[in-house]
């Protein structure tokens, strides 16, 4: 029998992005559980699907009904942003910062979590 070697190298290169998935789904979990802790919410937060999204809009000071607005194509993009940028104001961090947890979240929510970033809520 012959072994298809564009079958190897497809199962291969399947196999390391699914590896490489994991790996940032953990380090996104770890993130949001420590960032979720330092602002005063349980962590196991971060690990139930439609709960953190509520945790985190409470975070960034926005209303937990606006959960139900990321449901809504194009208008949780608008969403997200919003919440995005009150979670940077929250841990005293500017426009950057909240690209960052648009962009990048398993990088930026590991600095807010794990860096000296501290929570204060601020209203408006």
């Amino acid at each position: 029998m012959e072994v298809d070697s564009y079958a190897v190298a497809s199962g291969a290169i399947a196999g390391g992005i699914l590896i490489l998935g994991l790996g940032l789904i953990i380090i996104l979990v770890v993130a949001m559980w420590k960032m979720f802790v330092k602002a005063g919410h349980p962590g196991w937060a971060a690990i139930v699907p439609i709960y953190n999204t509520c945790v985190l809009c409470d975070i960034g000071g926005k209303p937990m009904w606006w959960v139900l607005l990321m449901l809504i194509p194009f208008v949780n993009i608008v969403i997200a942003i919003l919440v995005m940028v009150g979670v940077a104001r929250n841990f005293g961090r500017g426009v950057g910062t909240a690209l960052g947890l648009l962009f990048l979240p398993f990088i930026f929510m590991l600095i807010l979590g794990f860096g000296s970033a501290e929570y204060n809520r601020v209203e408006g």
